[in-house]
């Protein structure tokens, strides 16, 4: 009789591990994220001034575009509090994916030191402990300019909410931080090829935040072809913004693109998790 209720008591515990396994992974990045914050938050001073210096980062790069709109008037057909919604909206994105995947394009650092492959052995995903490698709360500088830009320059440029937009509005940033989290990873991936090869992966994700923040209007043709359908910048701020405040888009970026933020999103992670997977299973070791 016993052993007859051996088998079933197997498989309810074998489906008790499973169901336990989410949540040990949900403790696990916890555990990970929590204890970069909680040591960056310990040195207060260091971590304002860190914030400070990301404040006044935002809003020079913004000054640029105000001094630029008080000599022209309109900017890629956008008046400069609708200006303000594209750029307060793509540094939202932008602060939030730099915060959670901005380490991983640092791969090649790890490579060449050899520490790559003390991570590999951890029970840990390799992709997880990259990106937690050095969380910085100075990131937050940005979120907060960006949040605090992107709401006001909606109440300003004459938002007119429904609750289609509302929604719209508050998965857009997420949506937008997504699609950074991608490029950041396939910037990461990229370089078990390129070994040394951050300074390329930059100007697809810190080039993409600067397309993302800037109307796409301005930007020629084949430009604004490369970044809708190949680095999807113009899909993370300027599209929704369009959306938002009931504009028309020039051509390729048209008005209702806004609203595929998040099908972009998880097609871009898709390609970026092959990609990945490809390079672990490439990478043989730095030789040291």
């Amino acid at each position: 009789m016993a052993e007859q209720e051996r088998p079933g008591a197997a498989s309810e515990g074998s489906r008790t591990g499973a169901q336990d396994r989410p949540v040990s992974t949900a403790r696990m990045i916890a555990t990970l994220y929590g204890s970069r914050l909680r040591s960056q938050a310990t040195f207060r001073t260091s971590f304002l001034a860190d914030v400070l210096g990301q404040v006044l980062i935002v809003g020079t790069e913004f000054l640029e575009l105000w001094v630029v709109l008080s000599q022209v008037g309109v900017l890629g057909g956008m008046t400069l509090s609708q200006v303000a919604v594209v750029y307060g909206l793509g540094a939202l994105a932008f602060g939030i994916g730099d915060l959670f995947f901005g380490e991983i394009d640092g791969l090649s650092a790890q490579i060449r030191s050899g520490r790559l492959e003390t991570l590999l052995i951890r029970p840990v995903p390799l992709l997880l402990q990259i990106s937690s490698l050095d969380l910085s709360l100075r990131r937050i500088g940005r979120i907060a300019v960006g949040l605090g830009m992107y709401v006001t320059a909606l109440a300003i440029a004459g938002f007119s909410p429904t609750p289609a937009l509302l929604l719209l509005a508050v998965l857009a940033p997420f949506a937008g931080a997504l699609i950074f989290g991608a490029l950041f990873t396939m910037a990461g991936a990229l370089q078990f090829w390129l070994v040394d090869g951050r300074e390329f992966a930059n100007a697809f994700t810190y080039g993409g935040n600067y397309v993302a923040t800037t109307p796409g209007a301005v930007f020629a043709l084949p430009m604004r072809a490369f970044f809708t359908f190949v680095i999807p910048a113009t899909l993370i701020a300027y599209a929704p913004a369009l959306a938002l405040l009931g504009l028309p888009g020039p051509a390729l970026v048209p008005s209702w693109a806004g609203w595929v933020g998040l099908p972009v999103a998880l097609l871009a992670w898709t390609i970026a998790l092959i990609l990945w997977r490809a390079g672990v299973r490439r990478y043989t070791g730095a030789g040291g």
